[in-house]
């Protein structure tokens, strides 16, 4: 028999699940009482009693059985029940929400426990598997053959794209990689906390999936900090000692400490005083926006505009912004919101005039990226003025801070399948990005370096 659990984790689990997809004419997944809705609660239900009693060795053979092979799973009931949900019309379209959910019952169990976080490698890597061989005589054969037609529509979702992501998270911790390593960039992606939300949170994902990953970016992020700080400590008592002794004995008055970047040491050494020091005349980048923020509070939204074009030139490179770029962001800024243009100077502006900022900065189009403007401004000044021209975007606006990780999780998930070797640029951007981010929004401390700025 097929027992109807109520406890108070199945309750919250099932009731918790949001919609699959936000947008008006969409449907609402689990809210939406489709054909199938009461078939799916059971099996919620089923998984969440069994991964509380079983080991994830007995989990992942279950969920083998069951959604894999359709074979030989304990209780015919569970089977028969996941027969009349890919059975069901709507299947093409609901199953890869029901499946994914399957998973993560057991995945938010397994994190709770890191011992167990091995239970979620060997399940993402479950559909790797290549079934048995399906024969026509089988008893069974329509049922099998509508279950790995299902299978194949989940594999080449965006649910399963966000699992092999996760993957990534519990598979390995941030550690010394290499660019020079020519492996695909999705094997990175632990190591940028600020892409976590928008690499590995979709429109259906679960509240507990939204706060196991969350977790997971509070984690990395305190780590990278604590690791930056004690590099950079690291390095300079390494400079002041070797003012007296030997490098052979600095080594042994000093334990080493591994450079927690995938930067070189005079990149990280340049980017750590780009946004510690003052790149900005003699003003760091925190105090040109507060200057720009009090001069302009109660200007008109067209002189706003004006004032802010001479504070963004001023991190673009003379020559090169003189050919071009200059005249266009002009332009880009003169075409925003100019009905408005006779207002008061109010957040609203303020944050519209931001995003499409990023949107022409960086990319504005997630179904189709448009980058050309990122890579020239890379390409002609590099990409630590090109940093800084954004965070002088964010700085003055940090409620379009999610914004701009979000365009920087775009361009991520453009190029996930490419190698390093190929996007060296990219790699490094997001390399001091995160330390950007780290230094003007984190809870670094890195004050005593400003004297070595």
């Amino acid at each position: 028999m097929v027992k109807n659990w109520t406890t108070s984790e199945a309750e919250k689990t099932v009731e918790q699940t949001p919609s699959a997809k936000g947008h008006s004419g969409k449907r609402e997944y689990m809210l939406n009482y489709h054909d199938c809705y009461q078939e799916e609660q059971l099996i919620y239900q089923h998984l969440l009693h069994l991964v509380q009693m079983n080991s994830p060795e007995q989990m992942i053979e279950r969920f083998r059985s069951l959604f894999i092979e359709r074979a030989n799973y304990p209780e015919p009931e569970i089977t028969s029940i996941l027969d009349k949900i890919t059975g069901s019309k709507t299947a093409p379209e609901d199953f890869k929400f029901f499946l994914n959910r399957c998973c993560h019952i057991l995945i938010n169990r397994w994190y709770m426990q890191p011992q167990l976080h091995y239970g979620i490698v060997d399940l993402i890597t479950l559909f790797d598997i290549t079934p048995s061989n399906l024969g026509a005589g089988n008893f069974r054969f329509r049922e099998i053959r509508r279950l790995r037609e299902l299978l194949k529509i989940f594999t080449e979702s965006e649910q399963y794209t966000i699992l092999r992501r996760f993957l990534q998270l519990v598979n390995q911790t941030p550690k010394l990689n290499s660019r020079k390593d020519n492996q695909p960039l999705i094997n990175l992606i632990s190591r940028y906390p600020y892409l976590y939300e928008h690499c590995l949170i979709s429109e259906d994902s679960t509240y507990e999936q939204q706060e196991t990953v969350r977790h997971f970016q509070a984690q990395v992020q305190k780590k990278f900090e604590i690791d930056l700080s004690q590099y950079i400590t690291y390095k300079v008592r390494r400079v002041q000692i070797l003012r007296k002794v030997s490098p052979a004995e600095a080594n042994r008055i000093l334990r080493p400490i591994h450079n927690p970047t995938l930067l070189s040491d005079s990149d990280l050494y340049s980017t750590v005083k780009q946004f510690i020091g003052k790149p900005e005349g003699n003003y760091t980048y925190q105090e040109r926006a507060q200057q720009f923020l009090q001069s302009s509070k109660t200007a008109k939204f067209h002189n706003f505009k004006e004032e802010l074009y001479v504070y963004l030139i001023s991190s673009v490179d003379g020559q090169y912004g003189k050919r071009q770029f200059n005249q266009r962001l002009y332009t880009h800024l003169q075409n925003t919101l100019p009905d408005a243009d006779d207002q008061n100077i109010n957040e609203f502006l303020i944050v519209r005039t931001c995003s499409k900022l990023l949107d022409f900065l960086v990319v504005n189009s997630q179904a189709s990226p448009q980058h050309a403007t990122f890579l020239d401004l890379i390409s002609n000044q590099g990409s630590l003025p090109t940093i800084g021209l954004l965070l002088k975007v964010v700085l003055i606006c940090s409620k379009v801070k999610p914004y701009l990780e979000k365009r920087f999780a775009i361009l991520f998930n453009h190029y996930e399948t490419a190698t390093t070797d190929g996007i060296d640029w990219l790699v490094g951007t997001l390399e001091q990005l995160n330390i950007a981010m780290s230094i003007n929004f984190g809870n670094i401390d890195l004050s005593f370096f400003k004297r070595f700025c």
